[in-house]
């Protein structure tokens, strides 16, 4: 989580997102406080197609969307001019 959130800070969302891929690899439990971080990261940068993706995949894989998860969704496509 602490090197996600890195990510986040720094505006490294890509690096947030190959963050989560070798996690997930390793069979690192990706939670919702990791993926938030991850959410927050593109959201920052207004990536919405990629926030978008994020939510899906932590539907899929049964995480639970939060607050924070859908606030930082919203926010991404209003930065985006979705």
């Amino acid at each position: 989580n602490a090197a996600v959130s890195a990510c986040e800070k720094g505006g490294q969302w890509d690096q947030a997102l190959r963050l989560l891929v070798e996690m997930a690899s390793v069979h690192v439990e990706l939670n919702t406080v990791t993926y938030n971080a991850a959410v927050s990261a593109c959201e920052k940068d207004g990536q919405w197609d990629q926030v978008l993706r994020l939510l899906v995949e932590m539907a899929s894989a049964h995480v639970e969307l939060n607050t924070i998860t859908y606030s930082a969704a919203v926010s991404a496509c209003e930065k985006g001019g979705q």
